[in-house]
């Protein structure tokens, strides 16, 4: 009842959608009975929610986002490549598969960074091959309540412009053979 009303539809106006009663949706909502099993791709797509949710019965909301982004979470869809992001804790899925976090870990010599101030931006190039196994997927720069992000593709060139920021950020790069790689505080060290 919760989603149906969300969307502003009545159970008349739900039932038109699947092609049913509107009886069924008042025995669903009132808990006497559940949708059919072919009915729940085309409910789900109708109610914006999660197939896996609506059939626990779990609506439950995540708690407020505190809104700090250094709290940010990379995801990237092993299947398709989509990347995504959040600033606390959340319920990601892509291509029907759940996913976790990606757990950065401190830039090493394999992903050597080098960043050159130029007039207006950054330079920022990465040591890093760029073929279609094995390259360099995005960089994100994170600092206060903001993000910058590049997305980079196999056989281009692992460098990038970026715009002038303030020092105190994480630079942030994704291989897609070895993960996540965090670079704290980068551009302190040109500032000197």
């Amino acid at each position: 009842m919760q989603l149906r009303k969300e969307k502003n539809l009545t159970q008349q106006q739900l039932a038109d959608k699947l092609g049913i009663s509107n009886k069924a949706i008042s025995k669903w909502e009132c808990g006497n009975g559940a949708p059919d099993v072919s009915l729940w791709e085309e409910l789900s797509s109708i109610l914006g929610a999660d197939i896996l949710k609506l059939l626990h019965g779990e609506l439950n909301p995540n708690c407020p986002d505190t809104g700090k982004i250094d709290n940010i979470r990379f995801y990237v869809c092993q299947s398709c490549g989509n990347i995504m992001t959040s600033t606390g804790k959340a319920n990601v899925s892509c291509c029907g598969r759940r996913l976790s976090p990606l757990s950065p870990i401190l830039g090493d010599t394999e992903h050597e960074i080098s960043v050159e101030k130029m007039d207006i931006d950054y330079y920022v190039s990465i040591r890093h091959e760029m073929s279609k196994e094995h390259y360099v997927s995005f960089a994100a720069y994170v600092y206060d309540d903001r993000i910058w992000f590049q997305r980079l593709y196999p056989e281009q060139s692992p460098a990038f412009h970026m715009p002038t920021m303030r020092s105190g950020g994480n630079l942030y790069i994704y291989c897609v053979k070895h993960g996540l790689f965090k670079y704290p505080d980068l551009l302190n060290a040109i500032r000197l």
